[in-house]
């Protein structure tokens, strides 16, 4: 497990995105906009139904584009109304 320390020397262990809950999470982009590291990009929903192809039905939800970036801030979290990320510290 890793720690860190803050500016004033306590120790802090960083939590760090592992997913995103696509049937939680909105798509709003808050998440996206507050993390300073690009660790998640805009995607369209995964569909579980391959016979709907209406692409004008399409919905945007967060993904985990690059899990190594994450810091362990956990801003993200913070602004998700939907708790739609999970956290980890592998």
């Amino acid at each position: 497990m890793t720690t860190a320390l803050t500016r004033d020397g306590r120790e802090w262990t960083p939590s760090y995105l592992l997913s995103i809950d696509y049937e939680s999470c909105i798509g709003c982009g808050r998440c996206f906009k507050v993390c300073g590291q690009s660790v998640m990009e805009p995607i369209e929903k995964p569909i579980d139904d391959e016979d709907d192809e209406d692409e004008e039905c399409a919905t945007m939800v967060m993904s985990v584009a690059d899990s190594g970036a994450c810091i362990g801030c956990g801003a993200c979290a913070r602004v998700c109304a939907r708790g739609a990320h999970k956290f980890g510290v592998s």
